[in-house]
């Protein structure tokens, strides 16, 4: 039997996959995020599923359910929050089961920046201004960064800057920034995108901190910084440039 990691989304219940909603309806024991994910998700599980909430559970001890669900004869499936490709422990899970045989799938899901990002209404990417996106995190108790990528060398580019898993430290971040964006540089912060708690700020480097805390937000928020943010008056992209339709024309 097989161990379904599937991208359960930002939240809401309705912005899983076809395949997604598919694999949960079929599988007798689902293993899922509690702290992220919105209850509603759960409502595609059989009636008789067997329900484990990850929240409190080591990597270990998940394994040992995945485990024991495949010597059952059951297919799991496994709720990741967001896309199982970034910030998902896929990595230690499936390399903790390859050593014991079972098998494993992936089905990708609505990552928690893109949920994020419609929910500001804005593209990430504006030509002459940003075409380039940074998905990362930072270390404060938690797993060290690689030297390679401190904060000010990913922000030396100036590309959109999305922070996950940092929300506890927005003012230290966006002191950090400020050489490198501005002071006045727009920031976003989407907390429970999809989901019924949903709260989104808006500011500056300047600004934001004092926000995050006066809403006391903890965890399950994304930041998004970057001029992207508010660019106005920016040209068309290549592919929809005069020289192009003259030519097609």
């Amino acid at each position: 039997m097989t161990v379904h990691f599937i991208g359960a989304g930002p939240g809401a219940a309705d912005l899983l996959t076809v395949r997604a909603t598919r694999l949960i309806a079929s599988s007798p024991v689902c293993v899922y995020a509690g702290t992220y994910l919105d209850a509603e998700v759960l409502s595609y599980c059989p009636q008789d599923a067997q329900l484990i909430d990850s929240s409190k559970l080591s990597l270990d001890e998940i394994t040992e359910h995945l485990v024991s669900a495949h010597h059952a004869g059951q297919d799991v499936a496994r709720l990741c929050s967001g896309d199982p490709s970034i910030y998902s422990a896929l990595a230690e899970q499936a390399r903790r089961l390859d050593r014991v045989g079972v098998p494993w799938d992936v089905t990708p899901g609505v990552p928690a920046y893109a949920a994020a990002a419609a929910v500001i209404g804005r593209e990430l990417t504006v030509p002459e201004i940003a075409q380039s996106v940074i998905l990362t995190r930072t270390q404060a108790a938690s797993t060290a960064m690689p030297v390679t990528e401190e904060l000010e060398q990913l922000a030396a580019s100036r590309a959109t800057l999305v922070l996950h898993l940092a929300i506890r430290r927005t003012r230290e971040l966006a002191a950090r920034l400020v050489p490198f964006y501005g002071d006045d540089c727009p920031v976003a912060v989407v907390s429970r995108a999809s989901q019924p708690e949903e709260l989104v700020l808006r500011g500056t480097l300047a600004d934001i901190g004092g926000q995050v805390e006066a809403a006391g937000l903890r965890m399950a928020a994304v930041i998004i910084i970057g001029p992207a943010l508010a660019a106005e008056g920016f040209a068309d992209s290549h592919l929809y440039g005069t020289r192009i339709t003259q030519r097609k024309a």
